[in-house]
C-alpha cells in the first residue's frame, strides 16, 4: 500500500490534501471551543463588575439595617451566585436580609434555579470595598457569578463535535478529490506523454486551452514535439541519404577495385607480346628475323597501350570528385559530321551507306572533349563492327528542350544476354574479334560515365534490322554544368 502511495502522485496528492484539510479544519474548531468560552467569559466577569460596583454604590449610601432589601434583590439576579460579607477583622458577617434566614452570612439563590446546572457551572467572583452610611467600618464584600451561559456553551461544542468530525472529513475528501485532479490531471498527462517522447512517438497533442503555468507548458511540449518530429524526420532522411551514400561509395569502391584488376589484365597481355617481340627481335630467333614486320606490329600494341592509357586517364578524370571541365556551347550536328569526314576512309573502304538525320543546328551545353568522345565511340563502334555494305543511320533533334542522339547500325547483331553487358569496363562480346578491330573494351564505359554527367544514361537495343545505340539529355541538365 505505502509503496503503490509512492509511486502514484495522485495517492500522494490526495492524502496530504486530505491531512491538511483536516488537521486545519479541527485546528479551527478546537480554537473556537477555547475561545469562545472565554470571550464569553470575559464579557460575563464585565457584566458581574458594573452590576457590583452599581451595588455597592447604593450600598455605601444606605445604612446596614435597612441594606437587607438590596441583598436579597442583588442575589435574585441569575448572574449572581452568591455574595459574602467580611469586617475589617477579617470575619464573616451575616448578610441582612428580609427573605432568607442567613446564619452563615451567605447569601445564595442556588435553589432557584437548576441545581446540578449551577453546580457544575463555572463561577466568577471579584471583591470590593466600601462602608455603610451609618459607618466608618471598611467591610469587604465577595461576589460569586454563575456562568452556566459557558458551560453550556462548552457542552454544545462537545455535543457537536463528532458531526463536525465527520462534516470536515467528507469535505475534505470531497475537496482533496476535486483538488488532486486539477492539479495531477495534467501532469500526469504529460508525464504520459514524456513515455511516449522517450519512445520517440510524437503523434500526440496536448489541450492547450489552459492559460497557467501547465497551459504554457503543454504549449512548449506542443512545440518541441514539432520540432523534434521534423528534427527526427530530416535525421532520418539524413540518415538514410547517408546509407545511400555509403553504399555507393561502396559500389564505387567495388567498381573501382574491378575496374583496375580488369585493367592490369588488360595491360599485361599486349605488353608480353611486346615483350615477347622484341627480345625475340633482339636475340634474332626464327621468324622474328623479319624486324620489319615485328616492329610494326609492336607499334600497333603500342598506339594500343597509347589509347587504353588515355582512356584510362579520362575515366580517372570522370571518377574525381569535382573535376573541373571547361563547358561551351556546342553544335552537336558539326561535332557529328567532323567525326565523319574524319573516318571517311574506313566508311568508304567498307562500303557502308551513311543516311545522316542532321536537318537543323542542335545545341547543348558540355565540354567538348567529353562530347567529341561520346558521339565518336558510339559512331565509331558502328562503323568498325558493320559488316561490308551495311548501312547506319544517324539522328540528332531538339524536342521539348531535349535532346536526343541515336545510331544504328544494320546486318549485325548482339545477343540478348551481352546487352546489359556492354557499358562494363573491358567487356567485349567477341574477344578476338575484339582484338582484331582495335577496341580497348572502354569506349562504351566512358560513354556512359560522360552521360551520367549530364544525368543521362545511354540504351542499346537490338532493332529488326540492326543494333541502335541512343540517348537523351534534357535542357535542365545541361543548365546545372554550366
Amino acid at each position: 500500500m505505502i509503496k503503490k502511495i509512492k509511486s502514484s502522485l495522485f495517492a500522494k496528492v490526495f492524502l496530504i490534501t486530505v491531512i491538511v484539510l483536516s488537521g486545519m479544519s479541527l485546528l479551527v474548531f478546537g480554537l473556537l471551543a477555547w475561545l469562545m468560552p472565554q470571550t464569553y467569559s470575559n464579557r460575563l466577569n464585565v457584566i458581574l463588575d458594573e452590576r457590583t460596583q452599581k451595588f455597592v454604590s447604593e450600598l455605601e449610601q444606605t445604612a446596614f439595617s435597612n441594606s437587607g432589601g438590596l441583598f436579597d434583590q442583588f442575589v435574585q439576579d441569575r448572574e449572581i451566585h452568591s455574595a459574602a460579607l467580611y469586617n475589617s477583622n477579617g470575619e464573616l458577617v451575616p448578610l441582612p436580609s428580609e427573605q432568607f434566614n442567613n446564619e452563615w452570612g451567605v447569601l445564595s439563590i442556588a435553589q432557584s434555579v437548576d441545581d446540578d446546572l449551577r453546580e457544575n457551572a463555572p463561577v466568577l467572583s471579584n471583591h470590593y470595598y466600601f462602608s455603610f452610611s451609618d459607618s466608618t467600618e471598611r467591610y469587604l464584600l465577595i461576589v460569586y457569578g454563575t456562568a452556566e451561559q459557558i458551560a453550556e456553551l462548552q457542552q454544545s461544542f462537545g455535543r457537536v463535535f463528532p458531526f463536525v468530525l465527520l462534516a470536515v472529513l467528507a469535505a475534505a475528501f470531497a475537496v482533496s478529490w476535486l483538488y488532486s485532479c486539477m492539479i495531477t490531471k495534467p501532469v500526469l498527462a504529460i508525464s504520459r506523454i514524456s513515455e511516449k517522447m522517450s519512445d520517440l512517438q510524437f503523434d500526440w497533442k496536448i489541450d492547450e486551452q489552459r492559460t497557467d503555468e501547465l497551459g504554457i507548458l503543454g504549449k512548449s511540449l506542443n512545440t518541441l514535439s514539432r520540432n523534434l518530429s521534423t528534427a527526427l524526420s530530416d535525421l532520418q532522411s539524413a540518415n538514410r541519404k547517408l546509407a545511400s551514400d555509403i553504399e555507393h561509395e561502396k559500389r564505387l569502391e567495388q567498381a573501382r577495385t574491378s575496374f583496375f584488376s580488369a585493367v592490369s589484365h588488360e595491360l599485361k597481355t599486349p605488353i608480353t607480346i611486346m615483350k615477347g617481340q622484341l627480345e625475340g627481335m633482339l636475340l634474332g630467333i626464327g621468324a622474328y628475323k623479319d624486324r620489319e614486320k615485328y616492329l610494326k606490329r609492336t607499334l600497333e600494341i603500342a598506339n594500343t597501350l597509347e589509347t587504353m592509357v588515355q582512356e584510362i586517364v579520362t575515366i580517372s578524370r570522370l571518377e574525381t570528385a569535382g573535376a573541373d571541365f571547361k563547358k561551351d556551347r556546342l553544335n552537336c550536328v558539326q561535332i557529328i559530321k567532323s567525326y565523319l569526314n574524319e573516318t571517311e576512309d574506313l566508311i568508304v573502304e567498307k562500303d557502308l551507306q551513311i543516311h545522316p538525320a542532321l536537318v537543323s543546328p542542335v545545341f547543348m551545353y558540355g565540354n567538348k572533349m567529353l562530347i567529341e568522345k561520346v558521339f565518336s565511340n558510339l559512331i565509331g563502334n558502328a562503323i568498325k563492327y558493320s559488316p561490308q555494305g551495311a548501312s547506319i543511320r544517324i539522328s540528332a533533334l531538339t524536342e521539348n528542350e531535349q535532346i536526343t542522339f541515336s545510331v544504328e547500325n544494320t546486318g549485325v547483331h548482339i545477343p540478348e544476354d551481352s546487352i546489359p553487358k556492354l557499358f562494363d569496363a573491358f567487356y567485349r562480346v567477341e574477344q578476338s574479334r575484339s582484338r582484331k578491330t582495335g577496341g580497348s573494351g572502354l569506349g562504351l564505359y566512358i560513354v556512359q560515365e560522360i552521360l551520367r554527367q549530364y544525368e543521362s544514361e545511354c540504351m542499346a537495343c537490338n532493332t529488326q534490322s540492326g543494333v541502335k545505340f541512343s540517348f537523351s539529355i534534357t535542357q535542365k541538365s545541361q543548365t546545372n554544368l554550366k
